[in-house]
């Protein structure tokens, strides 16, 4: 499967290996696309898995929707459910990073049906995050995520001087320079796909109930967090197990920063397995 579609849109997608043993769902974060779990992948597909890497609305040209109400939760979740169903998959391991991490917390408490299990890197709960942000510094770590609300300016400033501030913010989270370099590019150079990437941020006040209201997670689950995420404090990524029901781990890597599935793909590759493994 190269490519699925939804209500008149074509999304992208990267699909490997032979479901000898399952198939494995990967959801990317911003400013990411599917080829930042091109590592991770690799061992997921030698151990004998079926592994789909979509990107997500808003980061292919066919499926870049204008209104900022395109971006909300249950539209996303939808996108998800309609991967599956292109692919041929009744249930699937879903993992995501990042905002992809916000989507399959989402799907997992609206759509456990489909799932064999869950793995979430970076993201907390939703509802962890609010409780953190009322209790911690939380709401400063994540400063960005106001900052995205304001028209025009956010835009302006990752395209200054070809996206040097962009650059140098994602080195600073931890990024290689290479790999800075490449997220702005891709970024700045696809028409279009910038404004998109931040309505996903730019919806988040529509979703504000939708994420209170968050269900409990049912089915089993792995959260991964790393100690050098200058985004995700460590009280959001302790209070993530209060809502969840099912069996439940929590990873923490050490010395990491939020680009996990970059920085340590083979590590984040053996936690995935592991979780897939414990419900055959």
């Amino acid at each position: 499967m190269e490519a699925f579609f939804r209500d008149g849109m074509r999304f992208t997608a990267v699909d490997e290996g032979a479901a000898d043993v399952g198939t494995i769902v990967l959801l990317h974060g911003f400013p990411q696309r599917s080829q930042s779990w091109t590592d991770t992948s690799r061992h997921l597909v030698a151990a004998g898995y079926r592994v789909i890497a979509a990107d997500q609305r808003g980061y292919t040209p066919q499926a870049r929707p204008r209104s900022r109400r395109a971006y909300r939760l249950n539209e996303l979740v939808a996108d998800v459910v309609a991967l599956l169903d292109t692919a041929g998959v009744d249930r699937a391991h879903l993992v995501g990073h990042d905002w992809g991490g916000g989507v399959a917390w989402m799907f997992a408490a609206a759509r456990p049906d489909r799932l064999h299990s869950l793995t979430v890197v970076s993201a907390p709960h939703p509802r962890a995050v609010v409780r953190a942000m009322l209790t911690s510094r939380q709401l400063v770590q994540a400063w960005h995520v106001g900052f995205f609300q304001l028209p025009w300016l956010p835009e302006a400033a990752i395209r200054w001087r070809g996206g040097r501030i962009a650059v140098a913010l994602l080195k600073r989270s931890g990024l290689s320079e290479q790999m800075a370099r490449e997220y702005t590019d891709r970024l700045l150079g696809d028409p279009g796909c910038l404004a998109a990437a931040l309505r996903w941020y730019r919806a988040m006040p529509l979703d504000m109930a939708a994420g209170l209201k968050t269900g409990a997670i049912t089915v089993p689950t792995t959260y991964v967090w790393s100690t050098d995420d200058i985004a995700i404090g460590r009280r959001a990524a302790e209070l993530t197990s209060r809502w969840v029901t099912g069996r439940f781990d929590f990873k923490v890597l050490e010395g990491v920063s939020h680009w996990i599935p970059e920085q340590a793909p083979e590590t984040l590759a053996a936690l995935i397995l592991d979780r897939a493994r414990s419900v055959r």
